[in-house]
């Protein structure tokens, strides 16, 4: 693997500084700096907490990169940076340190999509991505389904969600219980003494009538405000709230309708691989019911280990290195950094 392309990959999509170096499919290191904990006493990301953290971050997580790695920045053979999309102050910080690196190291810069980074990162855990790989993508931003023919430059949406993102959700229903920010780790944890059948929550987009207009979309602000409301209502009566039951019941409902839809579209496209990537791919209720469910219907499942499922650097070198072995020509200097980038642009 000697001669298989030196990548480093800059990820500041969000709340983590990434930065990771990945030699061909091999991982030489992923370093992290991350500013959750600023963010936890506001409930949520700040973006402007969130580009400064990156600032200050971006020097030293690149320098332990390349201490973990073993290598020395001249040695690289590209550089790999997400362009979008994200919180747009925090994009710039990592699009700006980028071009600098490839500037004065002299190779070639690649813009690359935050959700195509999540796809190709499994490659360095479980090897070449199976054409096509059915992608279901689910974190604090995105709930996204997507057909994935060529993961360097054919991706296709087929859902995402028309509202709240799956994590999302998770952080607002932990609120309303008491739990921590960032809310899906605590659920997760809680859910595991509580009843899945205790409550019956509603399971958005998938009636009848919602699933001709919005086959493989997503929606769980209803099921936000339905789990409010119930809790609510239980305060209301001086009765206490079974916070395990409530956690595990709600987080059933959001994981059946995420598996659903994604075996379906298994199913519907004749893909017999189904990725599931994105921070709540860490969830471990949605990892038992994705495998149960693609065993039925014979579908491989791949899953990177948790610590490549949250935003890192390594995810966006492994996407670019899959993009200097397939020859795909770099981006421009002047690359913007876009907020709202679609999918299915997989570099700028």
């Amino acid at each position: 693997m000697s001669d298989a392309p030196l990548v480093l990959g800059l990820e500041t999509s969000c709340d983590e500084t990434g930065v990771g170096i990945v030699r061909g499919h091999t991982l030489l290191a992923d370093a992290v700096a991350s500013s959750v904990d600023e963010h936890a006493r506001f409930g949520g990301v700040v973006p402007e907490v969130a580009s400064r953290a990156h600032l200050e971050a971006m020097v030293p997580t690149v320098e332990r990169a390349c201490t973990q790695a073993g290598v020395r920045l001249q040695d690289l053979d590209a550089v790999a940076v997400t362009a979008g999309p994200g919180l747009a102050g925090s994009l710039l910080v990592g699009v700006a340190a980028a071009k600098a690196l490839a500037l004065a190291l002299d190779v070639p810069l690649y813009g690359v999509n935050h959700l195509g980074a999540h796809v190709a990162v499994d490659v360095v855990e479980h090897g070449p991505l199976p054409e096509p790989t059915m992608a279901l993508l689910v974190s604090g931003g995105h709930s996204n389904l997507l057909l994935v023919p060529d993961v360097t430059h054919d991706i296709r949406s087929l859902g995402a969600t028309v509202d709240d993102a799956a994590g999302e959700a998770f952080d607002k229903v932990a609120r309303v219980l008491g739990l921590p920010f960032p809310g899906g780790p605590h659920i997760d944890r809680v859910a595991r003494e509580g009843d899945r059948v205790a409550i019956d929550f509603p399971r958005g987009l998938t009636s009848g009538r919602d699933l001709q207009r919005h086959r493989f979309d997503y929606s769980f602000s209803g099921l936000k405000t339905s789990v409010a409301r119930w809790v609510h209502a239980r305060e209301e009566s001086g009765d206490p709230v079974p916070v395990a039951d409530v956690a595990a019941s709600f987080q059933e409902a959001v994981v059946d309708v995420l598996t659903r839809k994604a075996v379906a579209a298994c199913r519907e496209h004749d893909v017999h691989d189904l990725l599931i990537g994105g921070g709540v791919a860490a969830n471990t209720r949605l990892r038992a019911l994705a495998q149960e469910r693609c065993d039925a219907a014979g579908i491989r499942m791949r899953v990177p280990r948790p610590g490549l499922c949250t935003d890192n650097g390594a995810m966006v070198a492994a996407l670019g290195a899959l993009m200097v072995t397939a020859g795909r020509p770099p981006s421009r200097l002047d690359l913007p950094a876009d907020s709202s980038q679609p999918v299915e642009v997989v570099q700028v």
